[in-house]
């Protein structure tokens, strides 16, 4: 195969070998198993909060502390199998909430404290969650709205009171935890059983369940060696800060899953962000590995005088979630002396395309699949491999461990992009005549905006759902260097009265900050083909009657003012 075949003119990777164990259980791994070992009493995770200040937490006490929530969820008759949506802010309580789920053999839901509560609400429901954890001030905004979500319980963390719902029992999780002395063992889940569920942006309007399983731990190996690039425990132990969100897929697995399995110390950010946040967070604890998207690299470029000489121990640096542009390459490169790594992934395969020390950096190129994940471009319709340096789909053998296992309660949805033995990721890459994978994206329409995927249907079910809208298309607009912004345009009603402000206020109120459009036109009419699809390639600036902020009056030529 194309994707498996070796570079012409650079020594071919090491021969990889999986080792699945038939049991295997990710909370146990990422605690337990370092009990009795030097990395027991090692801290696993520091968290810096702006307004609760510092705090962390060895291997040993997290150990503890997720036996002690798997246990509680046994109290609670939650399951092995039933779902629990986490909707934390980075914390403490997060691994706890996460991991401790996962030892009970219940499949956790990370979900991110974006979303609103129609979106949470629909979360709960598609994936039937017994429980939510979910921070007490948050609760009290949301509670009243889920309930008749079929939430049985909530479990509040943090300070303060509790508030109550009917029809949702208001558990204090910090209370709870510490009355608990024993627990039984970890449920003995096996490497093939279910452990996560992740939601991504889905074709339908809707967001789309994505279930993974306890082998996936296993499956991301190959990144950890030839993207983290982790050093030996002799080297000293890698301390590492991510600029994301622990519910995103990407730093689940980057910043909380992989870094604990091997025992390192991942240093995590809650409250406002601002370029300055990530050297001084590197500085103050040493890190030595910094994972971000390229708008904070590019941020941190532009608005910090930070140099090299302020981050010593900083040694490697990872992006993803979106095209690192040669400009921010080549300039962090020249002010800190370092290279930033890519990789590519997805919700259904995590990050299985880099680059990494093992090869020279091509940039632009997303690098090669890692050992391991034999990967092949294929045309869609007749499964066939492209010829080198043709276009074709990323399509990966069905039986790697780091696939996920299902879209949940989609099996018409699993059926089309798993196909005689691969799974068809939908996206598309060429190979050069070294080996070097090009990435070029998907032919949907979804947004790739500042790191977050976002679907325009989604968008628009909401956006519709306005009594004035009669239409709309939602659309991503360039706006400078690397920016992509989410803009929606709307046909009104004939006779209702809107404006784009209003339309842009209804967004804001029913859609997460990322995923709210940040213009609105409006428009009398789409292009559209002959069977009355939009063309959404077609729909620019040229078409709007007006949009918010500012009129627009179009000329002949296209052009506005």
């Amino acid at each position: 195969m194309n994707a498996v075949r070796q570079a012409q003119k650079l020594p071919p990777f090491p021969a990889w070998t999986w080792d699945v164990p038939e049991s295997l259980n990710i909370g146990v791994a990422c605690t337990d198993a370092h009990l009795g070992t030097p990395a027991a009493e090692r801290i696993a995770m520091i968290v810096e909060d702006d307004a609760l200040g510092t705090s962390a937490i060895t291997y040993a006490a997290l150990s503890e502390r997720t036996n002690r929530f798997a246990q509680l969820l046994r109290h609670l008759c939650i399951g092995a199998g039933e779902r629990v949506l986490i909707r934390l802010p980075n914390g403490i309580d997060y691994p706890t909430a996460f991991l401790g789920s996962l030892k009970r053999g219940a499949i956790a839901v990370p979900t991110s404290t974006l979303l609103t509560a129609d979106e949470v609400l629909f979360l709960a429901r598609d994936s039937g969650a017994a429980a939510i954890v979910v921070d007490k001030a948050a609760w009290r905004t949301l509670g009243t709205r889920l309930a008749g979500s079929g939430l049985r319980f909530a479990l509040l963390s943090g300070a303060g009171d509790v508030h109550h719902v009917a029809g949702v029992e208001s558990v204090d999780l910090e209370a709870s935890l510490a009355r608990i002395d024993a627990w039984e063992d970890p449920e003995p889940t096996r490497a093939d059983d279910p452990a996560y569920l992740v939601y991504t942006s889905g074709t339908t309007g809707y967001p789309k369940g994505v279930l993974h399983a306890h082998r996936s731990l296993i499956g991301r190996s190959p990144a950890s060696k030839y993207w983290f690039d982790f050093q030996d425990e002799g080297a000293g132990v890698d301390r590492i800060v991510h600029s994301g969100k622990f519910n995103w897929t990407y730093v689940l697995g980057s910043a909380l899953m992989d870094p604990l399995y091997r025992g390192k110390t991942v240093i995590a950010h809650e409250g406002p962000n601002d370029a300055a946040t990530w050297p001084r967070l590197i500085a103050k604890h040493g890190a030595t590995i910094f994972i971000g998207v390229p708008t904070v690299y590019r941020q941190i470029l532009q608005k910090t005088r930070y140099t090299r000489a302020d981050v010593p121990t900083l040694r490697h640096c990872m992006s993803a979630g979106e095209h690192l542009s040669d400009e921010v390459f080549g300039q962090w490169k020249e002010r800190f002396g370092l290279d930033i790594y890519e990789a590519v992934g997805m919700s259904e395969f995590s990050y299985y395309l880099s680059q990494g020390k093992a090869r020279p950096i091509r940039p632009g190129s997303a690098g090669f699949p890692q050992p391991g994940h034999a990967v092949a471009l294929l045309d869609p319709q007749t499964l066939q491999e492209v010829k080198e340096g043709e276009e074709g789909m990323i399509s990966i053998p069905d039986d790697d461990p780091g696939l996920f296992l299902r879209y949940w309660n989609r099996p018409e949805e699993t059926a089309e992009v798993r196909r005689a033995g691969w799974f068809l990721t939908g996206d598309y890459a060429r190979y050069d005549a070294d080996g070097y994978l090009w990435f070029l994206g998907r032919r949907d329409d979804i947004i790739k905006s500042f790191g977050y995927r976002v679907s325009p249907y989604e968008v628009e079910r909401v956006l519709k759902g306005h009594p004035a809208v009669a239409d709309c298309a939602c659309v991503g607009e360039a706006a400078g260097q690397d920016k992509l912004l989410v803009v929606a345009y709307v046909i009104a009603h004939p006779g209702a009265r809107i404006t784009p402000e209003a339309l842009l206020d209804y967004g804001r109120e029913h859609l997460a900050a990322y995923k709210a459009p940040k213009s609105i036109y409006l428009a009398a009419e789409f292009p559209r083909t002959r069977n009355g699809k939009i063309l959404r390639r077609e729909i620019t600036p040229r078409i709007a009657t007006a949009r918010t902020g500012a009129g627009v009056n179009t000329s002949a030529s296209g052009k506005t003012s």
